[in-house]
Order: C-alpha cells, then structure tokens, then sequence
C-alpha cells in the first residue's frame, strides 16, 4: 500500500506540469474595452473566422454606459467572452448591464448572451430571430462549434431567445432613452439575416451597424440576399455617424469611405455569378473564371469567397426565375 501509495505520488506530481499547461492553453485572455467617444466602447475580435486559435473571437459587440446602467450590443461568441465581457465593463463602470441588443442570431454574435443574461437585464432582438432560433440551421451550428470550438463552447452551451421581440413599423425605427441618453433601433432585417438590427447613439453620434459593415475584411454573405442587402447600405446612416462600429473589423471613422469595401464586393459577386447564371455555366465553371485578385488579400478570403460566391449564384439563378 506504501508503495502504491508512493507511485501515485509520483504520478500526481509529473501530471502536475501537464494540468497546468492545459489550463494556460484554454485560458481567456481579458477583453480590453476601446473607447470611440464619452461612454462609448468596443471589443475589437480578431481578423477571419471563428477557429481554436482565436478562441471565438472574431466579432465585435459594445456598450453605452449611462446614468441609469449600461446598455450592450451583442454578446460576442462564447459564453466565456460574455463572462469576459461583463469583466471588462465593470473595469469600466459600477452601472449594471440593463440592456441587450443582438444584431441577429449568428453564432459569433450571440452565444455570449449565456452569462450575460442576469436578473435584471432585459435581452432585446428583432422579431424575425424568432424563426432563425428555432431553425435547423442553428442547431445544426451550434453542434459544428461544440467541435470546432471547444471548449469554449461545450454541451453546457445553450441559445438564449430574447425576452422582448421587437416589431418595427415603416418607418423602421424605434426609439429608446435610457438614462438620459437616446438611442435608436434601426430595422435592416433581409441584408444579411432575416433579423438584422442597428443601434444608433444620437448624442455620441456612433452607429453600431452589426454584419451589414465590414471593415478591412470580406463580409460573409452565405445566403443572405445581396440585393437587399445593398438597399439597406444605400440608406445607410453613416452620414449622421461620426464612428461606426461594424461587426467585425475596427470601428470606423471615415464611414463612407470604408463602406466602399463591402458594396463594391458585394457588387462584385453579384455581376460575376449573374453573368454565369445568363451564360447558364456551372458554378464550379465560373468560379474558376473569376478574377477574385482584388479581394483575396484581406481576411476572411480563403474561407468565405467561395462560399459566397456559391450562395449568390443560387440567389441570382432564383432572381433569373423570378422568384
């Protein structure tokens, strides 16, 4: 009994290292919250997509700190970055968190939701995320980032619906104060969700736009109709915006400038994949005829072109049916 005693000793002590360097390896570095104006901030996510490496974080989301709490957009896309998040304003403030927003339901976006739903904060979200929630779509995801992204997203990991849907009439804004500071909600849903939403703080004059602005990288379009999707840019507020803060990239304070970015590629996809679609070439076909030279240095390229290129040959071949 000594002697195994003895040797489990010895066992415990040489896991010892190996435990330790697993937990540095799955530590979470802490979230620095960059001001853009008096009581405005952002988390700035890494360039590309969601991978191990980076742990999840790859979006944006901030906060407004008012006299009467804060409010949030957007939960980044783990529930550990939520919990870093809530860190990271009470570096910030002693204002509690009153207020969520979520731009839409895509995973990198929302999963963080998770800690910050508390007693007392209200989650707020476009109607439309009803459906999106409830899809296969995303079930199906949330499985994929079980895998690819754990374990900061595990089988304790759960989506966290909205406790007030919001219904935008047509003037497709509504409005909000809190204290002191007004806000405005501005529907964009059909772009690159069925639910997008955009936060605009009047005083401060920052917009946070969600996915409907990038900024340095390649958007990921997916299926999301481009079409609405450039309607929605067309009327796009960004001339009452000093800074824009989009949903991936860093904020933005020359906003008509960086927006080129997006529209054009946008643009782009849907000349290219609409010229395919009337010469009736496969998609394979014509994504190899495409010169894609002008957007393949900047992230996000090699793992969402094709992807978009792909959806919006679908999206162009249905337009060419009228459907």
């Amino acid at each position: 009994m000594r002697i195994y005693g003895f040797f489990s000793a010895v066992l415990w002590l040489a896991l010892i290292p190996m435990i330790a360097r697993a937990a540095e390896a799955v530590a979470l570095e802490p979230l620095t919250a960059i001001q853009v104006a008096p009581q405005v901030y952002y988390f700035q996510g890494s360039a590309g997509m969601a991978s191990a490496q980076n742990k999840g974080f790859m979006s944006n989301a901030g906060f407004v700190v008012t006299r009467d709490g804060v409010v949030v957009f957007d939960a980044l896309a783990t529930p550990a970055l939520g919990a870093a998040m809530l860190k990271a304003i009470a570096r910030v403030t002693t204002q509690p968190v009153r207020r969520v927003v979520v731009s839409h339901y895509h995973a990198d976006h929302f999963y963080g939701l998770q800690a910050l739903k508390r007693p007392g904060v209200e989650i707020w979200a476009h109607s439309a995320g009803k459906a999106t929630l409830a899809s296969d779509f995303t079930q199906t995801r949330l499985a994929e980032r079980r895998s690819s992204l754990a374990p900061w997203v595990d089988d304790a990991t759960r989506l966290v619906p909205a406790d007030r849907w919001l219904e935008f009439g047509k003037d497709k804004e509504l409005k909000f104060e809190l204290g002191g500071t007004r806000f405005v909600l501005l529907d964009v849903s059909g772009a690159h969700s069925p639910e997008d939403v955009m936060l605009y703080v009047e005083d401060a004059q920052v917009l946070f736009a969600g996915d409907l602005f990038f900024t340095g990288r390649i958007p990921f379009v997916g299926e999301a109709d481009s079409n609405a999707w450039l309607q929605a840019l067309a009327r796009f507020p960004a001339a009452r915006a000093k800074v824009v803060i989009p949903g991936h990239g860093p904020a933005s304070t020359n906003p008509q400038a960086d927006l080129a970015l997006t529209t054009s590629y946008l643009l782009y996809l849907r000349e290219q994949m609409g010229k395919a679609v009337a010469d009736m070439q496969t998609f394979d076909e014509a994504y190899r005829a495409v010169d894609w030279s002008r957007f393949e240095q900047y992230p996000a390229f090699k793992e969402a072109n094709r992807i978009n290129a792909y959806g919006t040959y679908l999206l162009l071949e249905r337009e060419s049916l009228g459907k």
